[in-house]
C-alpha cells in the first residue's frame, strides 16, 4: 500500500477519500463544505472561523470516525486579546487523541507545537512545520488513526478568543499497514534548570517507535556562550550513558561557531530555517507589550528545531532524550542554569506512557 507524503509517491494511485474539516464543515462530511450563509448569501464565507471561544472552554476541532491519516493542519489566531493579555499562543492548548484513548497522545501549547515559543510567532520554512506571515501555522506531520481521531483546543487564556481559523486535511482509507505507528508530541518546561543536571526533553516513552523531532525555546539567564550542552538519546535500557551523544546544542541544530558573524566589532547571531533543522527565532526584546513606564528588555530568547527524518532515531523498548546546560567563557567550560521549554515529537505503537501534568498557564508564560 502506497500512502501520500512525498513527491515520489505522487504517480502511484492511492485508493483514498479526501476530506477536510474547518469551521464551515465541522464533521468533514462529503459534499457539505462551505454551506453556511453570510452577508454575501449562501455558501459565501458564512462561517470561516470559530467565534467567541470562552475562557476555560474546550472545543472539538475535529472528530473523525473511521480509518485514515491527517496530512496537513493549518491554524491562525490573534496573538493577544488586550495589551496585557498577550500570550495567546501559550494559553491555548492543542490535544489529539487516537482510537478512543482517554489520555492525549499530543498535548502542547498551540504556538510551541508549530515551533513558535515565547507566545510569539516567527517565520519557519521546514519540511514538517511551516509558519508564514502573519501567524499562518502549518504542520505536515502524518497522523494515522484506525478507528477515530479527536482534536481539541482548550482556551486557558484570561479572555474569550474572538476568532480561531483552522483546517484539518485528511484522507480516509479502507485499511492501514499493520506496522503503522501513532503520532505523539509532548511539551515540557523548566524555568530554572538544575546546576549540573541535564534538562529532560522526553522521558517515560515506552514501547516501539521512532523519535522524529525536537523543538527548544531557550531563555538564557547567564552571560557568555550557552550552547556547549550535549543532546543525549538513551535507547532501550541505557541508564548511565546514552547510545547517541552529540557535541553541543548548537551542533545538534546544525550550526557552528555560535551561529555568528562579526559586524563592526560585534558578534551577531544569524537565524536560519531549512528543511530539517533551524534557528528561526532570536530576540532580547518584548515586542508584545508597549508601556511608557518600562523598556522592552527581556532575557535573550532563542527558538530551534530539528527533524529526524533523514537521520531516524529508532527504539524498541524505551527512550529518554536530554540536553546538558553547559557554557564556555574565557575561563573554560562551566555548568549553567537557564530557562528551557521543549516539544518532543515521536511515533510509537500504543499504548503510550502517561504524560507529566501540563504546567498551569502562568508557569508557561515566557520571562
Amino acid at each position: 500500500m502506497v500512502l501520500p507524503g512525498g513527491a515520489g509517491a505522487l504517480p502511484y494511485l492511492t485508493r483514498g477519500r479526501s476530506r477536510a474539516i474547518n469551521a464551515e464543515n465541522r464533521t468533514g462530511e462529503k459534499g457539505r463544505g462551505g454551506m453556511a450563509a453570510g452577508p454575501l448569501g449562501g455558501s459565501r464565507k458564512g462561517s470561516p472561523c470559530l467565534k467567541d471561544i470562552k475562557a476555560g472552554e474546550r472545543v472539538v476541532l475535529g472528530e473523525i470516525n473511521g480509518t485514515g491519516v491527517i496530512h496537513h493542519i493549518w491554524m491562525t489566531v490573534d496573538a493577544k486579546t488586550t495589551e496585557g493579555d498577550c500570550f495567546v499562543l501559550r494559553d491555548l492548548v492543542l490535544r489529539m487523541y487516537w482510537d478512543g484513548e482517554e489520555k492525549p497522545s499530543v498535548e502542547v501549547p498551540l504556538g510551541d507545537f508549530f515551533c513558535c515559543g515565547f507566545g510569539k510567532e516567527c517565520l519557519v520554512n521546514s519540511e514538517l512545520v511551516t509558519v508564514v506571515p502573519a501567524r499562518g501555522l502549518n504542520a505536515y506531520f502524518q497522523m494515522p488513526f484506525r478507528k477515530k481521531a479527536l482534536l481539541t483546543l482548550e482556551n486557558q487564556h484570561a479572555n474569550a478568543i474572538p476568532a480561531f481559523f483552522y483546517q484539518i486535511d485528511y484522507t480516509l482509507y479502507d485499511a492501514l499497514p499493520e506496522n503503522t505507528a501513532y503520532f505523539h508530541a509532548q511539551w515540557r518546561r523548566q524555568e530554572l534548570t538544575e546546576l549540573g543536571k541535564d534538562y529532560v526533553i522526553a522521558d517515560g516513552i515506552k514501547g516501539q517507535g521512532q523519535y522524529i523531532g525536537t523543538y527548544i525555546a531557550l531563555s538564557t539567564l547567564q552571560r557568555y556562550w550557552w550552547g556547549e550542552g550535549e543532546v543525549k538519546f538513551y535507547i532501550d535500557g541505557d541508564r548511565e550513558y546514552p547510545t547517541i551523544c552529540g557535541t553541543g546544542m548548537e551542533d545538534y541544530f546544525g550550526g557552528s561557531w555560535s551561529f555568528a558573524v562579526q559586524e563592526a566589532g560585534k558578534t551577531v547571531e544569524q537565524t536560519y530555517s531549512t528543511s530539517f533543522l533551524g534557528y528561526p527565532y532570536y530576540s532580547r526584546h518584548d515586542d508584545l507589550v508597549w508601556n511608557p513606564y518600562h523598556n522592552d528588555d527581556c532575557p535573550p530568547m532563542r527558538g530551534f528545531y530539528r527533524w529526524h527524518v533523514m537521520d531516524p532515531v529508532f527504539f524498541e523498548e524505551d527512550l529518554k532524550v536530554t540536553v546538558q546546560q553547559i557554557g564556555v567563557g574565557h575561563n573554560g567550560l562551566f555548568e549553567r542554569q537557564d530557562d528551557l521549554a521543549s516539544v518532543a515529537y515521536w511515533y510509537q505503537r500504543e499504548p503510550h506512557g502517561e504524560f507529566p501534568k501540563l504546567l498551569e498557564k502562568e508557569k508557561r508564560w515566557p520571562r
